[in-house]
């Protein structure tokens, strides 16, 4: 007999054959189109690894780090769900094995479960279906759309998977249903497309005990009808519950494509869930047409210590191309490797760009590359944007060339430097723990009227995220505002320095915070919107 609940539905979205299928993207668009049905939604991801948070894993293993409004860091596909819909993640959205095993441990060493052996199953698995449970309730949630990571068949995330068997269980079949993206591969030797790797993913689902209700298929090619009603028979879905994932021209079509499905349909019909259509057509306007049909193009050097892996700047270049979306423009990233500048000078890899973003990191390497490419966009007038350690190899540059403070540096990369501009903040001097002990999260900034940086933000107070130990000294904020560079944006609790600004410069300005994690595509964040103004009318003075 069905259950019924009067509480959210939940959604569970796994993966198959390979990952790197864009589950994340595909979970964020779903999420869209639910938004756009009038409901409301939250997300979670599920992750397999042992970290309690990717806080410490090297971006080259994990990529970004992304940063919520509590001060959770968390995994990337957050930022998919921030940037596709309007939910407000937090700690409790993205759940890995090791915050689970944790927790835990935690209880059966304080006695909560009375002397019992504690196992997998149920311990762990409930612990599981707690964190499911929690981000769903009291909050007026419709859906909860949540993303196991990993792959069917990975060891790691067994738990999870029976988890989520265990949750529909519980649920219903009405209230709970299992979406599994998985991979259609085209032989081109043979010319065909092929089924077999997707039947073997679901099998191995269903060995588990999940029958999956919907298939999306990431393939190259449409599927025709009869390879839809072969992954139906061999894979026991209906028919029209097969859904193409193909490749689009741009991520933030992947919503239309599946509008066009009727995947949004689909979904409510088998949660029983009614809600108004509001359609997506805001979304074509404003973001799909500027982003395949612009107007103007600029050219932004991006250069990091992290530059071979593309996720680990994922919510910059996104941001970005929310700059680029918001003037109508194609903003073409050229990705330098900091060190290449360290070895070889800034022209050689920055002569023609028409705006230059320096991002965060953590160290030493390639530090004096970054401090080279700010020096090249000062002098030569190019839009500069420095975020975080960015920011801070900024000040670093304007001490060192500009007010005549020789070997000025910051603390994290040397200790007796004469000048230390930048510093530890003082609340990070007593921090043993490397992981979640930085200043992380929401902070509020008061913007300095009359600036570059107020024009861009309209409003005296904002809020934005940080995740930093190191912060700009302000023993030399007057002998650096002499010299030109001011300090726009202040945390007025404590009187800490988030935005600089150099004042006979077309554009050039430092965040301490990262307002990459505020950024949408139909609601660039300021700063970007006005980033890719400036490099678009220093672009427009080079052709002149």
């Amino acid at each position: 007999m069905t259950k019924i609940s009067r509480g959210a539905k939940y959604i569970f979205i796994t993966g198959g054959v390979v990952s790197s299928l864009g589950k994340g993207i595909a979970s964020a668009s779903i999420g869209k189109l639910l938004e756009a049905k009038g409901l409301k939604v939250t997300m979670q991801k599920l992750d397999p690894y042992i970290n309690v948070d990717p806080g410490t894993m090297n971006p080259f293993q994990h990529g970004e780090v992304y940063v919520t409004d509590d001060g959770a860091e968390t995994d990337l596909d957050l930022g998919h769900y921030e940037r596709f819909t309007s939910v407000v993640t937090g700690k409790d959205n993205n759940v890995t094995t090791g915050k689970i095993y944790n927790s835990v441990i935690t209880k059966e060493r304080r006695g909560d479960y009375l002397g019992g052996t504690v196992q997998v199953v149920p311990h762990i698995t409930n612990e599981i279906k707690e964190s499911i449970k929690r981000v769903g309730t009291g909050r007026g949630v419709d859906v909860v759309l949540c993303e196991i990571g990993g792959t069917v068949g990975d060891i790691e995330s067994l738990p999870f998977l029976e988890a989520i068997r265990q949750f529909r269980l519980e649920k219903g079949r009405g209230n709970v249903l299992n979406i599994h993206l998985t991979l259609i591969p085209y032989l081109r030797a043979a010319g065909e497309l092929k089924t077999k790797p997707t039947q073997h993913s679901v099998q191995k689902l269903r060995e588990i005990g999940i029958q999956a209700d919907i298939l999306l298929c990431r393939t190259e090619k449409p599927l025709s009808k009869k390879l839809k009603e072969k992954i139906a028979l061999f894979c026991n879905v209906d028919e029209d519950a097969v859904f193409e994932a193909r490749d689009v021209r741009d991520i933030y079509e992947v919503p239309m494509m599946f509008k066009e499905q009727g995947l949004d349909k689909a979904i409510v019909k088998m949660l029983g869930l009614h809600g108004r259509d509001k359609g997506l057509k805001d979304w074509q306007e404003k973001v799909i047409g500027p982003a395949l049909n612009p107007s103007g193009h600029t050219t932004v050097a991006v250069v990091g210590k992290y530059i071979e892996l593309q996720d680990a700047y994922k919510s910059i270049y996104e941001a970005l191309r929310h700059g680029g979306i918001a003037n109508n423009a194609r903003v073409e990233i050229k990705r330098v490797e900091s060190e290449k500048i360290e070895q070889l000078g800034a022209e050689r890899y920055l002569e023609g760009i028409n705006g230059l973003l320096v991002p965060g990191g953590f160290g030493t390497r390639g530090i004096e590359g970054k401090v080279k490419a700010i020096k090249y966009a000062r002098e030569n007038k190019i839009p500069f944007f420095g975020i975080c350690l960015g920011m801070q190899c900024a000040t670093i540059e304007f001490a060192r060339h500009v007010c005549g403070l020789d070997k000025a540096n910051s603390t994290e990369f040397d200790r007796n430097t004469p000048y230390p501009v930048i510093s530890l903040i003082e609340e990070q001097k007593k921090v043993t723990q490397m992981g979640g002990t930085m200043r992380l999260g929401k902070y509020p900034c008061r913007i300095k009227k009359g600036t570059k940086t107020y024009e861009a933000y309209k409003k005296d107070m904002v809020h934005e995220r940080h995740r930093h130990r190191y912060e700009f000294n302000g023993k030399y904020q007057d002998i650096m505002a002499k010299n030109g560079l001011i300090v726009t944006g202040i945390y007025p609790k404590a009187k800490l320095v988030e935005i600089v600004e150099f004042e006979n410069h077309p554009w050039f300005i430092g965040s301490q915070f990262h307002p990459e994690f505020k950024s949408k595509p139909d609601n660039c964040q300021p700063l970007f919107r006005e980033f890719i103004k400036a490099s678009l009318e220093h672009a427009k003075k080079g052709a002149e």
